[in-house]
């Protein structure tokens, strides 16, 4: 079984330096940039991701991080198996992940584990 850490929503940006530029200066978030595109802001425990928007990009994205990624890949696989999905994978930023589409939505669903 797994625990779920934390569950940050990702907001898709036309400009995601200005997007993390807004949390930061307007409402006090730290910014955690990995690259130009992709931005963390944190506050208080919780997380806001900025990711750039695009074809591949829902219209919202939900990320789960858990604290056992693998053993909940067990569990999900033949669950998931019709719909669109990445099975895990390690990230450069330091993140063991799951990509899978949320049915009937324009949704994707982040599932993590920090490496």
């Amino acid at each position: 079984m797994y625990k779920v850490l934390f569950l940050s929503p990702m907001i898709p940006s036309d400009r995601p330096m200005e997007t993390a530029a807004f949390f930061g200066g307007a409402l006090g978030f730290n910014i955690k940039s990995f690259d130009e595109e992709y931005h963390i802001c944190e506050k208080d425990g919780m997380s806001v991701h900025i990711q750039p928007a695009g074809e591949n990009i829902g219209e919202m994205s939900i990320y789960i991080e858990v604290d056992h990624i693998d053993g909940l890949w067990t569990e999900m696989e033949p669950k998931v198996a019709h719909l669109r999905h990445k099975a895990p994978f390690d990230r450069p930023y330091g993140m063991r992940e799951v990509h899978v589409d949320v049915p009937a939505t324009k949704t994707m669903l982040f599932l993590g584990q920090s490496l």
